[in-house]
């Protein structure tokens, strides 16, 4: 069989081939390599998450061990590193991850409407097919304002009660005994819960990961880590309020 030849005309002037960026960058920049991301982000913030919780227990110790375990965490590492470095470091890594989990989410939420060329052709459709994306952009949202508050509250300056720097027992105690405080908490912690359970459930999907096996044990694991952290972190302020925890 004959073969043609198709000729190409010369290059253009000043014409530069498109270099390719560093794998890791080219990965991300397609769907799967955002999705992977985005779960392997949800992993290490989920654990941050769960620790966090765990190490607020402690209030229920008393001033003396709450103190002793914020005091902990400054002193990281030490004499390896200088006092407090450990923890900004741990700091700036939580922040990157969950700097790259939105910008991932946000970006697959642009591919996949952009992708979506037909609409679903009932209300029951839409709803079935959306339900958790949805949930998981307004939780994400909720969360991240509460985060910022709850930021400033009991970390960086205090939010209109005696804030001590160094003194998160005491800090703790003060913030929540505000009955609109406490209730902000509990709605944060709230929409936590339920993005915890979707984020959960969907990152083994993004690992592939996803079995019809296994999806009552992905369920299951979805449910109890979003429970353990919404009960543990809600405690906290009915805790304040019923005068089981004060300064």
């Amino acid at each position: 069989m004959a073969t043609t030849t198709v000729a190409r005309g010369p290059a253009k002037p000043g014409a530069r081939a498109k270099r390719k960026a560093p794998f890791p960058v080219e990965f991300y920049r397609s769907a799967l390599g955002k999705k992977y991301v985005m779960a392997i982000t949800g992993i290490m913030l989920i654990g941050f998450v769960i620790a966090h919780m765990v190490g607020n227990l402690k209030m229920y110790l008393g001033p003396e061990e709450f103190n002793h375990y914020g005091e902990f965490l400054r002193e990281l590492l030490v004499p390896i590193l200088p006092r407090t470095v450990a923890l900004w470091l741990l700091r700036i890594g939580l922040i990157a991850a969950f700097v790259l989990h939105i910008h991932a989410a946000y970006s697959l939420t642009r591919i996949n409407h952009a992708a979506r060329t037909v609409k679903y052709q009932s209300k029951r459709d839409y709803i079935a097919a959306n339900w958790a994306s949805r949930t998981m952009r307004y939780t994400g949202v909720i969360f991240g304002i509460f985060l910022v508050w709850h930021l400033f509250d009991l970390t960086f300056t205090g939010t209109n009660y005696h804030y001590v720097r160094g003194m998160p027992y005491e800090n703790v105690a003060n913030s929540l005994s505000r009955v609109p405080v406490a209730l902000l908490y509990i709605v944060g912690n709230l929409a936590l819960g339920v993005h915890l359970f979707h984020g959960t459930w969907s990152l083994f999907q993004s690992l592939g990961w996803s079995n019809p096996r296994f999806n009552a044990w992905r369920r299951n694991i979805a449910v109890a880590i979003a429970a353990i952290v919404v009960i543990g972190n809600v405690s906290f302020p009915i805790a304040v309020l019923a005068g089981a925890v004060h300064t």
